[in-house]
């Protein structure tokens, strides 16, 4: 389901947001303006980095069996990535909880002093989007994808890396492409795959229901 719903869900929350400034300032002025709809974009980009992660780890299967090495650094660097995005989710969400608490002038001025701290993800940032490009050139050399396709799963290299970064067209062609590299395998894939047992679905969906009452109670 990550190849399927990932990519969509990203598109999803970039869309929204293209018609503000890619910069922190501006969208924490049109959280302030349009709580929901930034809160959906933002959830929605952040659901789809987590549905990513298994569906990077098909994608670098596939290579690993004819190009190893293109599967070990394209998709550790992707792998990164995501986990980078994942965090700065977090500080997304935070941001979002203080000007809600605070107003969206005053997290402006703690989000501006505080912006440029340094993290342990900070360092990956040019590996993390570079990743996407040495994965589609694995999955290229190795048949997983066609040269359209393999385009697409590149161009994840212009999406921006950051704590409450809008979107620009540049953001919205990446997710695009990335919907055009993995949809139709993640479709190919539940239509030819083998079909899951009901006990497996229920305990699926049994473990899903807890966690989401777990989380809510929590």
């Amino acid at each position: 389901m990550g190849l399927l719903l990932g990519p969509l869900l990203l598109l999803a929350g970039l869309v929204p947001r293209l018609p503000f400034d890619l910069l922190f300032p501006a969208q924490l002025a049109a959280y302030a303006a349009r709580p929901p709809l930034l809160s959906a974009s933002y959830g929605a980009f952040a659901a789809g980095v987590v549905l990513l992660v298994p569906a990077v780890l098909v994608v670098a299967q596939r290579v690993a069996a004819s190009h190893p090495g293109w599967a070990v650094w394209g998709g550790t660097a992707v792998l990164a990535g995501l986990a980078a995005r994942t965090f700065h989710a977090g500080a997304d969400h935070m941001a979002f909880r203080f000007a809600d608490a605070l107003g969206p002038e005053r997290t402006t001025e703690a989000v501006a002093a505080t912006y440029t701290t340094g993290h342990v993800f900070q360092p990956l940032t040019l590996a993390a989007m570079g990743g996407w490009v040495v994965l589609a050139v694995g999955a290229y050399l190795s048949g997983t994808l066609g040269p359209v396709r393999a385009a697409g799963l590149a161009a994840m290299a212009g999406v921006p890396l950051g704590v409450l970064k809008g979107a620009v067209v540049l953001s919205v062609v990446g997710a695009a492409g990335l919907c055009v590299a993995l949809v139709p395998l993640g479709w190919a894939l539940l239509i030819r795959g083998p079909r899951p047992r009901l006990g497996g679905v229920a305990g699926v969906a049994a473990v899903a229901a807890a966690s989401v009452v777990f989380g809510v109670l929590g």
